[in-house]
């Protein structure tokens, strides 16, 4: 993968200024793309876009499915243009939609009422060319979705998606179960796939706009998926899990690290990667199509948490916390090369952040994978840091000067994550002459890095301050809820980022 120089803008769809509470797949997604190109920014990266769950707290990286797509963001004015909803009946759907944060609990309540009236009104009322076509979608990815529909249907019915706590049956999948529950749950089942189906129509054509428009969708794969989704529910077998009780064993996580002291216990079940002294083909032929599927979705991939593929932080299941994990080997290069015989080019880029090893470099290098370079993670006095521009050792690198994970720039500059020293260092750094819109000082030192592409989330674009950062890795509250209010991202910001990327050979 070749990656010229250029710029792009971090965003994640529900952050869109949707005009029912949260962002879509419908108008605001086309007009974010319509800006992305007015103001010369060739990339928009987003975080992942599968089903999330309310008991954890909406995380995109808490997903029930790597293979389905979030019905919250369905476009319901598009279904509007297809009959599928009345206007009566959308209008009922009275959501502040010019708040700086998305209601999940509400919208998802409101939102998944008013689409389960556009199935209805789409069995009763669609010709035969449609239903051939939600048929056509069912069959092509009935690998998946069987599984899924099921999963999703059962657990809304026991209002749970803990699926060790269902019936024996239905919890081991015997086949018998499975069939009596799928005629027990037929609608609602067929419901499910019917939100698949309205979802990746929206996300194709929207994708498609993008491309048209010069500009390539990077998605975001966590290397990990949720116990208490489909994949696990369906693929135990390559998991390591108690095989009688299909408890975990040990499950995921960080040692401590920049982001907490304790570490990250995750909680997601491991992946048994190896048997008979190589890697295990149950396990591989499940990454093979998992793969495939997103590379059908998204331009290129950014993997999330990449370290996890040289070695991982393997935590014993009855810990607290993860203090107490060991490294153990992950698949390596061989895993990589084995989805490269199959997928052919790898477009990826490797999130290699956090505790990192000469052997995850290595790998990375290995694999011709861009890296990432973090700006918050620069100014530590280290004048050898890695994160500071004139250390970087390549331009095949990706320059943010944050993450979803980190403060917003301006939350950090001037919050309390910072001294006043390390703000003198940082402005003697930058050859700066005030501290005055300190955001965009930042950003002009990526641009004029040799990193081949620059990432900005868009709240640093606008000099947001702390209270509009995405996530708190330290905290599970109010995480992944901001949202842009129309209007504050127009042509006058995006216009003199683009000037700056002019001005660098960015445009």
């Amino acid at each position: 993968m070749k990656i010229s120089r250029s710029s792009g803008l971090l965003l994640h769809i529900t952050s869109l200024p949707g005009k029912y509470g949260v962002g879509t797949l419908g108008k605001e997604a086309y007009d974010f793309i319509d800006l992305l190109k007015q103001g010369s920014q060739k990339y928009w990266q987003i975080l992942p876009i599968n089903p999330v769950s309310p008991v954890l707290g909406f995380c995109p990286y808490s997903s029930i499915s790597s293979f389905a797509g979030n019905p919250i963001l369905i476009s319901l004015e598009t279904l509007q243009q297809k009959d599928w909803i009345h206007d009566d009946i959308l209008s009922s759907l009275h959501v502040e939609f010019h708040n700086d944060f998305v209601d999940f609990d509400r919208v998802f309540l409101k939102k998944m009422k008013l689409l389960f009236i556009s199935f209805e009104n789409f069995k009763q009322y669609s010709d035969e060319k449609l239903k051939k076509s939600f048929n056509g979608f069912c069959e092509a990815n009935k690998y998946w979705l069987d599984d899924y529909a099921i999963f999703s249907t059962i657990s809304s019915y026991n209002n749970s998606n803990n699926w060790l706590a269902w019936d024996k049956e239905i919890r081991f999948r015997n086949p018998e179960a499975i069939k009596k529950w799928g005629e027990k749950l037929k609608i609602e089942i067929e419901f499910q796939k019917f939100l698949q189906f309205v979802f990746f129509y929206q996300w194709k054509e929207l994708k498609k706009y993008a491309n048209k428009n010069g500009v390539k969708i990077i998605g975001d794969l966590p290397i990990y998926v949720s116990f208490d989704s489909a994949d696990t529910w369906s693929n135990p077998n390559i998991f390591q899990l108690d095989k009688k009780r299909y408890k975990s064993i040990a499950v995921s996580g960080v040692p401590p690290d920049y982001f907490s002291k304790t570490g990250q216990m995750w909680g997601n079940p491991l992946y048994d990667w190896f048997e008979n002294n190589g890697l295990k083909n149950e396990t591989i032929m499940w990454w093979q199509k998992r793969f495939k599927h997103i590379f059908g979705m998204v331009d290129i991939v950014r993997i999330d948490h990449f370290r996890g593929f040289e070695s991982y932080w393997s935590i014993p299941s009855k810990e607290k916390t993860a203090v107490n994990g060991k490294w153990m080997k992950g698949p390596g290069v061989e895993f990589f090369k084995r989805l490269e015989d199959k997928l052919g080019d790898l477009p990826l880029i490797a999130e290699d952040l956090g505790n990192i090893t000469c052997e995850v470099e290595q790998l990375r290098d290995d694999l011709n994978l861009p890296g990432m370079k973090i700006l918050q993670f620069a100014f530590d006095f280290n004048k050898k840091n890695p994160y500071l521009p004139h250390n970087f050792k390549t331009k095949n690198c990706i320059v943010y000067t944050g993450t979803h994970d980190n403060n917003t720039t301006n939350g950090w500059f001037y919050g309390s994550e910072i001294d006043e020293n390390t703000r003198e260092y940082i402005i003697k750094y930058l050859g700066a002459e005030n501290r005055d819109e300190f955001h965009w000082k930042l950003i002009r030192i990526a641009l004029s890095s040799v990193a081949d592409l620059t990432i900005f989330p868009v709240q640093d674009i606008l000099g947001y301050g702390e209270k509009f950062r995405m996530n708190n890795p330290a905290s599970s509250a109010n995480n992944w809820r901001w949202k842009l209010t129309p209007g504050k991202l127009n042509k006058y910001v995006i216009k003199k980022l683009k000037d700056m990327c002019e001005l660098y050979n960015r445009a």
